[in-house]
């Protein structure tokens, strides 16, 4: 019995948002009497923080503090439209709608606030604390919330804004197939390192070590959490999930679950990851996508890393400890 150690490279590079028609998605914003802003989508928070995500864009256009920003995913029947949560276009497509109606919005702040202090709207700058000011005049200002308050009891107007972001359609080319099927594309490598009993068949994750492009990472934290989210998908991709027919058949699958495998909190790697930062020019502040990429990358690295280990060339998933075994037999035979 021994435990193999090896180690293998992979990497990927992952488009942001589809060519379908445009692949629009839509926000409004607007401000409430007490001078918070709310955000209203149908776009679907998966728990990747498009929520977060979408507030932090907002206040950084509107130039508001964070803390006062809502966001309202409402339901599609009643809310602005979006394509749905898939292509990992989240960020880039909302992202970009948000920044839209965020712009219209400040104008709407901007012009009842140069009103009321009775100056061009063009002299006015915001604070970011939830104040705005005559530029290189901090004193002469007025609060964001009498702002919001004199809109609407004073002077009859809304604040607030409509965006939507569109990609414009691009048709193949008949001749060569050419087309631009997407808004742009992120990419990240993963050294994988396992450890494989070559009694049992067993593989531990022991180390994964990621790098990410990603564009501007508009929340860091969140990103970090996406890339050790998706690198436990990747480990259980690789090792443990499979999909129907079940093998031999379906009264092998699980019903719930409790049956359904997949690794626990003790099967996670060691995880060391970098986010390299190169924004994008037509993404929100320089943002991509990240989501679905971060669970594809480790998955060939640890198909890499079992071979580099055991020499057994697996090239279908999940990986069992019975496949393995068979292929040491393989070469077992192959050297006898």
């Amino acid at each position: 019995m021994a435990r193999l150690k090896g180690r293998g490279v992979a990497a990927v590079n992952y488009p942001t948002g589809m060519n379908l028609g445009g692949d629009p998605s839509q926000a409004l914003v607007h401000a409430t009497t007490t001078g918070s802003f709310v955000i209203t989508l149908s776009s679907v928070d998966l728990g990747q923080g498009i929520k977060t995500v979408a507030a932090q864009i907002c206040a950084e256009t509107l130039g508001v503090p964070y803390d006062t920003v809502m966001v309202d995913t409402a339901d599609t029947d009643t809310g602005p439209h979006c394509m749905g949560t898939f292509a990992s276009r989240g960020t880039h497509r909302i992202g970009n709608a948000v920044i839209m109606a965020a712009r219209e919005a400040r104008e709407v702040l901007m012009s009842i606030a140069a009103t009321e202090l009775e100056v061009d709207a063009g002299d006015l700058v915001t604070d970011g604390k939830g104040r705005i000011h005559v530029n290189g005049a901090p004193d002469k200002g007025i609060a964001v919330l009498d702002v919001a308050l004199a809109a609407h009891f004073k002077h009859g107007k809304t604040i607030s804004g409509r965006g939507i972001f569109l990609k414009p359609k691009s048709e193949v080319v008949p001749e060569t197939g050419e087309m631009d099927p997407d808004s742009c594309q992120a990419h990240a490598c993963t050294v994988a390192e396992v450890e494989v009993d070559d009694e049992t068949g067993e593989v531990a994750v022991v180390k994964m070590t990621n790098a990410y492009e990603i564009g501007r990472a508009v929340n860091p934290a969140l990103a970090h959490q996406q890339i050790v989210g998706g690198a436990w998908m990747g480990i259980s991709h690789a090792l443990y999930e499979t999909t129907e027919p079940y093998y031999p058949d379906r009264s092998h699958g699980p019903l719930d679950f409790s049956e359904y495998l997949m690794p626990g909190p003790g099967d996670l790697a060691e995880m060391d990851s970098v986010i390299i930062e190169r924004p994008a020019s037509n993404g929100p502040y320089g943002a991509k996508g990240i989501g679905e990429m971060t669970a594809n990358s480790p998955i060939p690295a640890i198909a890499n890393a079992i071979f580099d280990a055991c020499g057994v060339r697996v090239t279908s998933t999940p990986i069992t400890p019975e496949k393995i075994l068979r292929g040491l037999d393989a070469l077992r035979g192959q050297t006898n």
